[in-house]
């Protein structure tokens, strides 16, 4: 079996990047949940108010990352991501927190085996934020956070296509147009 095709999604928090990837999966693609969201939900369930600023954080997110690449590995030759260890590794350098060591693993290895296609879509914020348990980010630090997620990738070497606010079957159309399926 081939390797599959991964594409990543990224951008600002609140972009809209988790409700893109829904519409993408009701048409019948491959798709893959950001991690942090749930490692902060499980961690807030156990008392934990801020996990984001616990040690240990960045590490469990990229394990859980990869867990999750290889589960779905199974599934299907193209595969629509929300978010990847790139998206980790932003995350430490917006919090100016070096990487821990599985997270560094994490890098090395998709860097290595060139685990993600090199084409990423950046999902343009949507103008505004909506506060939840696990964002509680304001709208003007999403998009230094954003700018930063595009810094990483392009120091990766990935290209970036801009996926605009807009109708999200508007923006449904635009990830389709570059997703390539095999033959």
């Amino acid at each position: 079996m081939p390797e599959p095709r991964r594409y990543v999604l990224t951008g600002a928090p609140g972009a809209g990047k988790t409700t893109l990837l829904e519409a993408l999966r009701h048409r019948g693609h491959v798709t893959v949940r950001e991690a942090a969201t749930d490692v902060i939900a499980e961690r807030q369930a156990q008392g934990h108010a801020e996990p984001w600023n616990e040690p240990g954080f960045l590490d469990a997110v990229a394990a859980l990352q990869h867990r999750r690449q290889a589960d779905v590995d199974r599934h299907g030759p193209v595969q629509l991501h929300d978010r990847s260890p790139l998206c980790t590794l932003a995350l430490a350098r917006y919090q100016r927190r070096p990487a821990g060591p599985a997270l560094r693993t994490e890098l090395d290895r998709i860097t290595r085996l060139r685990t993600y296609q090199r084409l990423v879509f950046m999902i343009s914020p949507l103008g505004f934020i909506r506060h939840t348990p696990a964002r509680q980010i304001s709208y003007a630090e999403s998009l230094t956070f954003a700018r930063v997620h595009r810094q990483v990738y392009e120091e990766y070497g990935h290209h970036l296509v801009d996926v605009p606010a807009g109708p999200l079957w508007k923006r449904v159309a635009v990830i389709e147009r570059h997703v390539s399926w095999p033959t």
